[in-house]
């Protein structure tokens, strides 16, 4: 351990915490040494099951014990200042999804960490999947031919989740940002962004409320225009089937003027298939083609694509190499998000900052 980076925990209160430290316990070189959380029953039960020291707030951790590396699972709209004081300190900051419930927050912690000279990533982590990798090469192949289209569909979970998982903060906008499309459409639009390796230029939204207990939407939809033609539709929601299989919808495709990708990941499974169609000579004798892939298994969160993401951050810390996922690429998700909020609120197509 003398040579471990040590990492600490900012926030308790969130569903991912506890399945980080399965994939800690993977990344050789790293040691989980202390918690933060101001809930005293939640900081108990996490100490007690885990063995790891907790403090009662993250402010008393940077004060009390040393860190090489801060994960941050804060309300949205406490991240940045987390952050910044990580930052300043020259801890290395990971910070949860959406990094911030405002862009100006997320752009605040990332000139921050800049200035700091300190790395700073945030777990888009469908990057790392194998099948995600395949489209990206498959279209940068030119197989496609010109992208012109497709649709990403992101149904997780109830409301419920937050509630049973001691995140009820989620549900309430001033302090988490949004719903649906803050928590979980900046997936799927980070990683449309990195397979078409091409930025949103304007979106047109649409939220749908069904619970008048909490101020967040429970279904965003969006359309995303990109800026060399793609138009990729978004229907991201909290409204899932009890009865579908793992409580998630997901499906992710791709259209050109040549073929086409389709996918439909099983979140929890090992199992994969592609379905690819193209009109290219190469696919001449078999222009519709499956390909299957395998995953490894591995405990923790998003098993061994959490595992690959850890063990490349803590890379690029030992040897000072620009992390495969910025906190820019985080500024630039989160700016389309808002951008289909204000769309939603205005019925009006919005134009997205470069």
């Amino acid at each position: 351990m003398t040579n471990d980076l040590r990492i600490g925990i900012l926030g308790l209160r969130h569903l991912h915490p506890a399945s980080y430290l399965p994939l800690f316990a993977q990344v050789e070189g790293t040691t989980v040494v202390a918690a933060a959380d101001t809930d005293d029953a939640v900081r108990a039960a996490f100490q007690q099951e885990h063995g790891i020291r907790t403090c009662a707030s993250w402010q008393t951790m940077l004060e009390r014990v040393e860190l090489d590396v801060a994960v941050i699972f804060l309300p949205h709209v406490e991240m940045p200042d987390a952050a910044i004081a990580c930052a300043e300190r020259g801890i290395h900051v990971l910070v949860e999804k959406p990094m911030a419930s405002t862009v100006e927050g997320a752009e605040w912690l990332v000139g921050a960490a800049n200035q700091a000279n300190v790395k700073l990533t945030t777990p888009y982590l469908w990057r790392y999947h194998p099948v995600a990798r395949e489209m990206k090469r498959l279209f940068e192949s030119g197989l496609l031919g010109q992208p012109v289209g497709g649709e990403g569909r992101c149904a997780a979970g109830r409301l419920n989740r937050y509630i049973d998982g001691k995140a009820e903060w989620m549900l309430k906008r001033e302090l988490s940002g949004g719903g649906p499309m803050y928590n979980l459409g900046v997936h799927w639009i980070d990683l449309y962004r990195w397979i078409l390796n091409d930025e949103v230029v304007e979106v047109v939204g649409k939220n749908v409320k069904i619970n008048q207990e909490y101020d967040t939407e429970d279904n965003s939809f969006a359309i995303l225009s990109f800026s060399k033609g793609a138009c990729i539709a978004l229907d991201i929601s909290y409204t899932v089937p009890d009865a579908y299989p793992h409580g998630r919808d997901l499906q992710l495709s791709l259209r050109g003027t040549q073929g086409a990708l389709s996918w439909s990941p099983s979140f929890e499974g090992v199992q994969e298939t592609l379905f690819v169609c193209s009109d290219q000579s190469d696919y001449a004798s078999a222009p519709r083609r499956q390909l299957d892939f395998e995953l490894q298994s591995a405990p923790g969160y998003c098993g061994i694509l959490g595992v690959h993401f850890l063990r490349d951050f803590v890379d690029c810390i030992r040897n000072d190499k620009p992390v495969a996922i910025s906190g820019e690429d985080g500024v630039k998700a989160l700016k389309v998000v808002e951008a289909i909020y204000e769309s939603a609120q205005t019925g009006m197509t919005i134009k997205v900052e470069p």
